[in-house]
Parts: C-alpha cells; structure tokens; sequence
C-alpha cells in the first residue's frame, strides 16, 4: 500500500510562519478574554453519539465524525443500522461539549460562571475558501446569567480582540430569536415549523428574497410564505436588543458598528434570544458569531441555566492576517550560530555557552551546522526572522 503524504481532504498541515502569527493570536485572545474575568477550560475531542445528535446542533448533525466502537463491543457482522456500531463522535463545535462541563461540573463552579475555551472541532464538511473539516474555535460563554449584561460583555470582550488584531470597520449583526418565531407565528406558521422556515430565511444571502419565497411555497401554503417575507421590511428591534446595541455603541473602543439585521438566523437550532455575528466587507461573510441558548443545559440536568455565547471564526482571521502580510508585532530577538562542520572542543563549548547566554537575556537561539552553500542557508534563517547571524569555527 503506497503511502500518502499529503493531508486528509479539508485539513491541513501548518507550517511555522503560520503557526508563529497563530500562537501570537491565541495569546491575544487568552490574554484580552482573562481581563475580562474569563476562566480557561478544556473538554474531550471525544463526545457521546447520544449528545452529538441530540438534535440541538442544526445542521452540523448531518456531519459528525462518528467513531465505531472497539473491541468486543463492535459487531459488524451483525448490525443492521450505523446506530449499533458507533457510539461516539467527534465534536463538531464548543458549545455542546461546555453544556455537557458544566453540567457534571456545576457545583464546582461559580456562578456566574465565564468560561474560555480554545480546540479543535470536526465537521465532514465540503471544504471551501477558510473552510475546513478540522479547524480550531476560540468561544467565550456565560453561564448562569439571564440578564443582557451577558451579551453586552461578550460583543465587548470579542470585539476588542479583533480590533486589538487591526481590523476596523467590521460590523456586529445582531437579532433575537424570539423576533423570528413571533413573525413566523403572525405570518401563520406552526410552531414546529420554525425550524425548517428558519433555514430558508439563512439562505437569502445565496438565493435572494424571491429565492426564499419560492422555498417557502413548495413547502408552505403561498399566503403564509407572502406574510412572513413582508414582515421584515417593517421588523424593528425588540425584547433586549436596543439597549444591548446602545450599551455596546457607547462602550466600544474600536471601529465598528451594531447593526440591527432581521433576517440574521445563526445555523444552530439551541439559540432561544439574541443572536449576533461578525461580518467584514474583505472577507464577505461571517467571522464569528453566536448567541443566547437557555435551554441547552437543562436538557443535561433537568433545570434551566441561562447560557450566551461568541465565537470567533479563528480560522478566517487567521487567514485574513496572512492574506495582509500580518507580522506578530513585539517579536524576540532571533539569533543563530552556525557551527562549522566538525567543530570540538573549546569553541563548541564556547558557542553552546553563548546560545545559553543569550536564551537568558530573552533570545530565540537556533544552534545548527554551516552547510556547503552558506549564502542560502543565511538567507533561509533571515527569512525566518533571525536578524543575528554568529558563526563557530576550529581554531
């Protein structure tokens, strides 16, 4: 069996100059996030079947990366249905797995309780520009407060790592849940039906409003479908958002502004109020987003816990830094010492002394032997941002 060196279809391996500006972001976010009070966490890449297809997580369900089960627990011969051959998957975003944490974990926790969380999720998606079927999410969540000051400190705390990251003029979409399904309610809808009207509407951006309205009649009576796209014309914002979107406006430090967007759905059928994403004219789609999802915990426990989230789209800021020619700012100093082929003695000890020397005063030191073509080697290492080269010969 020939051996295959390129990666896995819609993932990707990194290399260092990439990693460099992404650990540089991850301590931006770490660092900006604990100054708002948030408390890093960590859950298993790993989830039960039962969670992930709990119906909570939209369309993502339709994407898992399920796992068979090993050992004698696995019959293939004599299953008849997938159900009887996984139990469980890995998870396709950060939320379920914190609802599942704080669950088992409540009463060692506080309450309110401001977690961060940064890892890997896995959709079987198909992988497009700043797509991928494995990517890192950053999400910050507040559990246990019901109240607006959640999302208030959520669009704060995110908004000011993205502008700490040099992007301005990005917008914050912001709607509620509750406005959707009481248009969906006035325009005649059945309550179980939310969820599939809600999906046409997240597809205006492709298909366009006379697109949703011909989704809408294949599937709804053509009185209901006319209502409901009329009414967007005249939805205003209700339940908390105008203080949330005048709170955060006269907060902000940075370079954007709240918009008020009527037809902004989130993907994800958990969210119960406001919603809220990031949208940047350069990328041409969402960065980030998020939402308040009450009820999602108490599927857990039994007992309702407030819950609002936000989630940077890591990934494409990643990829728009690179695409601008980002450089982490404040960067150490980088020396290498290039030894020559052989060298022994004092002056190996000398030279191994010197990188010492120099990593305690702060220095990245990359220690290597000269190769032949000196020139390149030089060049490849000011490439990598080593701005002091020292050279080690025999005597």
């Amino acid at each position: 069996m020939e051996l295959i060196k390129k990666p896995v279809n819609g993932m990707k391996d990194i290399l260092p100059e990439e990693m460099e500006i992404r650990n540089y972001v991850i301590g931006l976010i770490r660092e900006t996030y604990g100054s708002f009070g948030f408390s890093s966490i960590e859950t298993p890449a790993v989830e039960h079947i039962e969670n992930l297809l709990s119906k909570q997580g939209g369309d993502n369900e339709k994407l898992i990366f399920k796992i068979l089960k090993r050992g004698e627990k696995l019959h293939l011969a004599e299953a008849t249905e997938e159900a009887a051959v996984t139990d469980s998957g890995l998870r396709y975003d950060l939320t379920l797995p914190l609802s599942r944490y704080y669950s088992n974990n409540a009463n060692e926790l506080p309450s309110p309780f401001k977690a961060l969380q940064i890892g890997s999720v896995w959709r079987a998606d198909r992988p497009q520009k700043g797509r991928f079927r494995q990517f890192t999410q950053c999400d910050i969540d507040i559990l246990g407060d019901a109240s607006p000051m959640a999302e208030i400190e959520l669009i704060l705390a995110t908004t000011g790592v993205i502008s700490r990251l040099g992007f301005k003029g990005f917008t914050i979409r912001i709607n509620d849940r509750r406005i959707l399904k009481d248009m969906a309610a006035q325009a005649g809808f059945a309550e179980e039906d939310y969820d599939q009207v809600f999906i046409t509407i997240d597809k205006l951006d492709k298909i366009g409003w006379d697109g949703v309205k011909e989704e809408l009649k294949e599937n709804f009576p053509e009185e209901k479908a006319e209502k409901y796209v009329s009414l967007f014309e005249e939805a205003k914002p209700s339940y908390d958002l105008p203080m949330i979107i005048s709170t955060v406006d006269s907060l902000k430090e940075g370079e954007f502004r709240m918009q008020f967007d009527p037809t902004l759905v989130r993907g994800m059928s958990y969210y119960t109020g406001p919603i809220f994403e990031i949208s940047m004219d350069e990328f041409g789609s969402s960065v980030g987003g998020g939402g308040r999802y009450d009820g999602m915990i108490g599927k857990f426990t039994g007992q309702q816990v407030p819950a609002c989230g936000f989630s940077i789209g890591f990934e494409r800021i990643i990829m728009l830094l690179m695409e601008k020619g980002f450089k982490v700012p404040d960067r150490k100093a980088k020396t290498a010492i290039l030894l020559e082929k052989d060298l022994k003695g004092d002056r190996l000890t000398e030279a191994f002394r010197e990188a010492q020397k120099l990593r305690a005063e702060g220095q990245e030191v990359s220690v290597s032997v000269m190769k032949k073509n000196k020139k390149f080697q030089k060049d490849q290492l000011a490439s990598e941002g080593y701005t002091n080269i020292k050279e080690y010969f025999n005597g």
